[in-house]
């Protein structure tokens, strides 16, 4: 038995009309007759009597209608209520990300959210993890998408996945065909890094440390899209997290080992703070994208 049959028989019941039924509905009139013999067979009892052109119900057909209609408006009113929820969503949403997320994952997320909620700003600002941190604590922002924090904070985190670090080449660099690379693999290797304003930068650092190699740092950016320029055209590496890689013919994007560089992505907001639903319909959105690989 599903809901349709339902709503046909109710149709039917209060019309006394197959035809006038179907117009209701929005089916064929032979269509409805099928469904509602489909119904009958099921509960093994005749729901009408149909005496040539006339219809009346059943003893069985009076005791289903009359149970049958205050389960059919329960679920009318969950439909109409989620329809006006969604209808209701409006306001701004303040969203920071860092670099990664913005390249593919927040545009994605933010085109796909307006599409449904079309009565919402969003503004994104692209910020250093430390800078989301702040900004959330002060109240300038409603969502962080960013990275685990170092230090504790009046913040809550939720992860989304793990991240590795990928070592970035253009495709006549030397390591351009390896499928992996050791960390003291990258002594002496001329590399371009993140500035030490973002806190991935630490982390290499530590890595670094741990295979005992030094590395020839000759650049250091702000930008992912300038490391990834500068490694498309030169022979100097760059690290940078897998999420950048979309796909790009001309570098490669090659695995880190022995230690592997790993960041914790997640969604940041601050605790003890009502979330607006914007807000909350929003980290939904940022956690299908990530079911879906975006």
């Amino acid at each position: 038995m599903e809901l349709r049959h339902l709503r046909y028989f109710e149709a039917v019941a209060e019309t006394l009309s197959f035809t006038k039924a179907a117009e209701r509905v929005h089916v064929t009139q032979s269509t409805l007759s099928h469904q509602i013999r489909q119904l009958e067979e099921e509960l093994g009892q005749p729901l009408f009597d149909r005496i040539g052109k006339r219809v009346s119900m059943t003893e069985a057909g009076e005791t289903l209608l009359l149970n049958i209609g205050p389960a059919l408006r329960q679920v009318d009113a969950a439909v109409h209520a989620i329809r006006d929820n969604e209808t209701a969503v409006t306001g701004e949403i303040r969203v920071g990300t860092t670099q990664g997320f913005n390249i593919r994952l927040v545009p994605k997320c933010v085109s796909a959210f307006l599409n449904r909620y079309t009565s919402v700003r969003v503004v994104v600002e692209e910020l250093p993890a430390l800078q989301i941190i702040e900004r959330l604590q002060e109240g300038s922002l409603d969502l962080g998408i960013s990275y685990r924090p170092d230090v504790a904070h009046d913040l809550w985190f939720e992860q989304l996945y793990t991240e590795e670090m990928r070592l970035v080449v253009g495709m006549k660099h030397p390591m351009a065909n390896r499928r992996r690379v050791r960390m003291t693999e990258l002594h002496g290797l001329r590399i371009a890094l993140f500035s030490r304003q973002f806190s991935t930068r630490q982390l290499l650092e530590d890595c670094f440390q741990a295979a005992g190699a030094v590395p020839l740092v000759i650049a250091e950016f702000n930008s992912i899209a300038a490391m990834l320029e500068v490694a498309r055209n030169t022979d100097v590496a760059a690290l940078i997290g897998a999420s950048a890689d979309t796909g790009d013919q001309e570098l490669r994007f090659i695995p880190l080992e022995d230690p592997t560089p790993q960041r914790t992505p997640g969604l940041l907001w601050r605790r003890g703070i009502p979330r607006p639903m914007t807000v909350k319909y929003f980290a939904t959105m940022i956690r299908r994208g990530v079911g879906k690989g975006l």
